[in-house]
């Protein structure tokens, strides 16, 4: 049997079984003990939200570990992201990236606002402050920027633009949890920055999400706003919404931070292996990061430019979904071409086009080991290697699925 006879598209058996589904995403799950004893406190306190001692305390820890003054939890990112813009009063329109999930739009759409697509840099992926300026109107009031894969946005440069445009600059943080920029940590630019603690990354607390700012007094609202608008036991003092996080959540969030360290360096290994597997292989390069700075290495990137003689992206991603790696298309095909924006184009995002046909992500995090690397690797190598005969099959199965 030939190299090729053994991958699943040719009907070898796959390479990881049902059981062993290699997938991005898959939670990093810190001391177990330690979580059950804190929830296990929690249950007999019988303080389950509402900014219960867990929550206070991871809160502490995160403003703490981010450096900056102040740190509001929430539910979930999303929340976050809307607790921020209606917490600066934002109206009309923001100009933010397509290139991202679609969250980051929604969170504005959701309410009221009008998201304003701007393309991204083609090396570093995140908004392009060169285009930003020529999206200004007079119905502009902010700028949500996103530090895409924990690579920061250029922040100075969106600083400047914010400060003499007066608009209010909201980072979304998202993938940026430990990623530092210059003599900072990601959380201490901007007016707010906003994170996911979303079970699919490296550090989560199962849903949640963090809100961080130096401002005190914007601090002051956005913690009232997550919950309902309350100031004190019975007054209301302004709308809110409900995006507190729960004891539970803040527990898996205080066991993660104390497994960060270990969860990063992982993700650094699997990273440098990564890189070293692939390094050969043409058709395939992975993104770097500047080590320079801190970077949580959550994200390996692959980027398989457009090749007629060669394999797509999407032809690679099928053929890894044979062998149970389910590799993932991010941010495709770009917010701007989901509902229900796709109906405000037409758009001129060419590098987010690009981006959003070539990039595909790898599994990686304690779930994965080395030995499974390299023979994601080794799988990879291989079909690059063979474009033809990969095509062939992939399209032989497409015809049988039709008529089928």
């Amino acid at each position: 049997m030939t190299e090729l006879q053994e991958l699943a598209i040719f009907g070898g058996k796959p390479a990881f079984g049902e059981d062993h589904k290699l997938v991005v995403g898959r939670p990093n799950i810190g001391d177990r003990d330690e979580l059950f004893r804190l929830i296990g406190e929690a249950l007999d306190r019988r303080w389950l939200t509402n900014a219960g001692p867990l929550v206070q305390e991871f809160e502490q820890r995160l403003a703490d570990y981010l450096g900056v003054k102040q740190c509001v939890t929430v539910c979930n990112a999303t929340i976050g992201l809307e607790i921020a813009a209606r917490a600066l009063g934002l109206k009309g329109e923001v100009i933010t990236p397509s290139f991202t999930f679609i969250a980051t739009a929604h969170a504005l759409q959701w309410l009221g606002l009008k998201p304003v697509f701007c393309d991204v840099d083609p090396e570093t992926h995140n908004i392009d402050p060169a285009q930003i300026e020529k999206l200004i109107t007079e119905n502009t009031t902010g700028i949500m920027a996103v530090h895409l894969w924990g690579r920061p946005c250029a922040i100075e440069q969106l600083t400047e633009i914010a400060a003499r445009r007066n608009l209010a600059l909201i980072f979304d943080a998202a993938h940026a949890f430990g990623c530092s920029h210059g003599d900072g940590m990601i959380g201490s630019f901007g007016d707010v920055e906003v994170f996911s603690f979303h079970a699919t990354k490296f550090f989560n607390t199962f849903e949640g999400g963090a809100l961080t700012t130096n401002n005190d007094e914007l601090a002051r609202q956005m913690r009232l706003m997550r919950n309902f608008g309350f100031k004190g036991y019975d007054e209301v003092d302004s709308v809110g919404t409900n995006g507190k996080m729960s004891e539970v959540s803040a527990a898996m969030g205080l066991v993660s931070l104390n497994s960060v360290a270990e969860f990063v360096a992982v993700n650094k290994r699997n990273y440098d292996l990564y890189r070293a597997e692939l390094a050969g292989v043409a058709g395939v390069s992975v993104i770097d990061y500047n080590e320079s700075e801190r970077n949580n290495f959550q994200y390996i990137v692959l980027q398989i430019p457009a090749n007629p003689e060669g394999l797509t992206r999407d032809d690679l991603r099928l053929a890894l979904w044979e062998e149970n790696v389910i590799a993932r298309r991010y941010f495709y095909p770009g917010c701007h071409r989901m509902a229900p924006y796709d109906s405000n184009g037409p758009y001129d995002l060419p590098v987010t086009e690009q981006l959003a046909d070539e990039l595909l992500l790898m599994p990686n995090g304690t779930a994965v080991t080395e030995d499974d690397i390299r023979k994601i690797c080794r799988m990879i190598g291989l079909m690059m290697a063979h474009p033809a005969e990969i095509r062939s099959k992939l399209e032989s199965a497409q015809a049988a699925a039709t008529t089928s």
